[in-house]
């Protein structure tokens, strides 16, 4: 069994760039177990563009 972990990273509304370092959270979920697994970018705004992404970590259960 594994448990998932969803971070959600803003982009700034007008060049469209990640708001915090994204390489940073990888690396921070690494030390502490978690393996990305996926970068989800939901649907598009009213502009065609997200304005976030979200990462997903994963890891298994303890116990």
């Amino acid at each position: 069994m594994y448990e998932y972990k969803f971070v959600r990273v803003e982009l700034s509304s007008f060049r469209r760039r990640p708001k915090e370092d994204y390489q940073a959270i990888v690396n921070q979920h690494a030390e502490e177990g978690w393996r990305l697994v996926q970068i989800f970018a939901p649907s598009t705004g009213g502009d065609g563009m997200a304005n976030y992404f979200e990462l997903i970590f994963e890891k298994p259960k303890a116990g």
